[in-house]
């Protein structure tokens, strides 16, 4: 599952990149310091894992991980190539969710692309070459579609009607996420990537000096969130970049010295996990305790197989405690004499926190 982070040159994106997975990506006040796309993984704070870790005796913890992808600033005309955009864009169509960095601090060292730092206008300016760009997509598959359709396919006329819907939609500047389609109608987009179906986090990218300050001062970016069924957050990037690189004493230290409580990051890192759909589950096998993310709705067979293909094909039976019960009991052994321990098949559907040892043939 990953994360693709998009938005304006010099707008903090891969500041964020770095204070999320500590690649020390080139960061400089000039735009298009990000050519390629910067790749990393971040760790899903959860505070389940240690203490799972901790009532079965597991030395070695391992969590739950999320990719992020972050491409070179978006410009107007990016869609139409402009400062390399359709290739970036390309680098974000198989992204699962869009995390939109809106720049909200003024600072004469860091230009910004237009001149004058404007939160709103910005994010018009990403969601039209967004909106462009699925024109674009969905016009060559339109008219691979209309030949089918024509000659009497059925589903292919189905599937015509649907893209036509949606082409309306975008030609009205109507992103597909915020469309009324049903779920009929957005498995037939399935062969269709389009940048404005994903979930979408807009990160305000405030200095430190705003900090406090946000509620009254980002009232209509945050209005402008909700108007895109958008999650909405506001962090500090370069200092949160700057706590990353800090041990817990000395982040504790500072966050104390600046009157906060604690880091934005993990917020953020959580809204990513919710909107990418994902639950997960615990293995406490050979001292190892493990989180492993899976989609909402998965089967045990199935987290089975997360785990190694041969378990999913000889699966036989899962062994599962709740998170809860098991914190209750204490132990394994305490859950199983409560009675805390369930023995499903390969249909159970797995729930968020089950702790599981399955059984399988090898």
């Amino acid at each position: 599952m990953e994360v693709g982070i998009v938005g304006l040159p010099n707008a903090g994106k891969s500041t964020l990149f770095n204070a999320l997975t500590l690649a020390h990506a080139p960061v400089a006040s000039y735009p298009f310091t990000t050519v390629d796309p910067n790749i990393g993984v971040t760790v899903v704070p959860d505070e389940r894992l240690k203490k799972v870790a901790q009532i079965t005796n597991c030395s070695k913890v391992t969590p739950a991980t999320i990719k992020f992808v972050d491409v070179a600033g978006l410009v107007k005309g990016a869609s139409r190539g402009e400062g390399l955009g359709n290739q970036f864009l390309s680098q974000i169509r198989a992204v699962d969710v869009l995390l939109h960095v809106v720049r909200c601090f003024a600072e004469a060292k860091v230009p910004h692309v237009d001149g004058v730092v404007h939160p709103l206008v910005d994010i018009e300016t990403i969601d039209t070459e967004l909106i462009l760009a699925d024109l674009e997509v969905l016009g060559r598959r339109l008219a691979k579609i209309e030949k089918k359709a024509k000659s009497g396919d059925k589903e292919a006329q189905a599937e015509l009607a649907v893209l036509e819907k949606v082409k309306q939609g975008l030609e009205k500047g109507v992103a597909v996420r915020l469309l009324e389609l049903t779920l009929e109608e957005k498995e037939k987009l399935s062969n269709v990537d389009l940048l404005t179906s994903k979930s979408l986090i807009i990160v305000a990218n405030i200095s430190e000096e705003m900090i406090g300050k946000e509620e009254e001062s980002l009232k209509e970016l945050k209005k402008k969130a909700e108007a895109e069924k958008a999650v909405f957050l506001a962090l500090p990037a370069k200092l949160e970049a700057e706590l990353a690189e800090l041990d817990e004493g000395e982040k504790k230290t500072f966050l104390e010295e600046l009157g906060l409580k604690e880091s934005r990051l993990p917020a953020l890192i959580r809204a990513c996990f919710k909107l990418l759909n994902l639950i997960v589950f615990f293995t406490t096998e050979s001292n190892e305790c493990r989180a492993w993310p899976i989609p909402y709705g998965t089967k045990a067979a199935q987290a089975a197989g997360k785990i190694h293909t041969d378990m999913e094909r000889g699966f036989i039976r899962a062994e599962v405690v709740k998170y809860e019960d098991l914190v209750e009991a204490g132990s394994i052994k305490r859950a199983r004499e409560l009675g805390h321990y369930f023995i499903e098949g390969r249909e159970y559907q797995v729930q968020d926190g089950d702790v599981i040892y399955f059984h399988f043939r090898a």
